[in-house]
């Protein structure tokens, strides 16, 4: 199979289940924020060690799962299945973490160890998938656990951070207005 079709030289794309659509298409670049939150989770991974490491490649099939329902018509057969518990596997991690971490009571700058940084950068890009997948649903069916997943994905990668960082020994910077 070769990688290049050359059907996407016009600037359109094809849907999974046959429609085309441009390339700037809100659901097309919906799927496109979440296959680089993809591609920056796997760049956390490169630093993370054996169970972090899980973890991340567990959300990033997830987010291929994900994908693949955003870049479909409605029709579109042979979906994956989507883990109805997605989001309460990730409430249950951040609850895990939070036992071991100070209460927040400022908001705090990102950094930190390696992977803290990497993480922050994931939450933005998740974020920013979040709201492009929510501009869809204003326009398009989206199913509702798909934009919950992804705010509660956002808020795994911030209190992943916070814990990365705290194994790696950094503590949280807080921020300070005006300085």
């Amino acid at each position: 199979m070769k990688i290049y079709t050359r059907g996407g030289d016009g600037g359109e794309t094809g849907l999974y289940g046959g429609t085309r659509v441009a390339k700037h298409a809100l659901r097309v670049t919906a799927y496109g924020e979440v296959d680089e939150l993809n591609a920056v989770l796997g760049w956390c991974g490169v630093v993370a060690d054996g169970e972090n490491q899980a973890r991340l490649q567990r959300e990033s099939a997830r987010l291929f799962d994900l994908g693949a329902f955003l870049a479909s018509t409605p029709d579109a057969k042979h979906l994956p299945n989507w883990n109805a518990d997605a989001c309460q596997i990730l409430e249950n991690e951040i609850d895990g973490w939070e036992n071991n971490l100070e209460p927040l009571k400022t908001f705090i700058l990102p950094g930190g160890s390696e992977l803290g940084a990497r993480l922050h950068m994931a939450r933005t890009v998740c974020r920013r998938a979040e709201r492009m997948t929510s501009a869809l649903a204003s326009e398009e069916t989206v199913a509702a656990d798909h934009l919950a997943y992804l705010n509660r994905l956002s808020d795994w990668l911030f209190v992943f951070a916070r814990t990365a960082n705290a194994q790696a020994g950094h503590a949280d910077i807080p921020w300070t207005a005006g300085d």
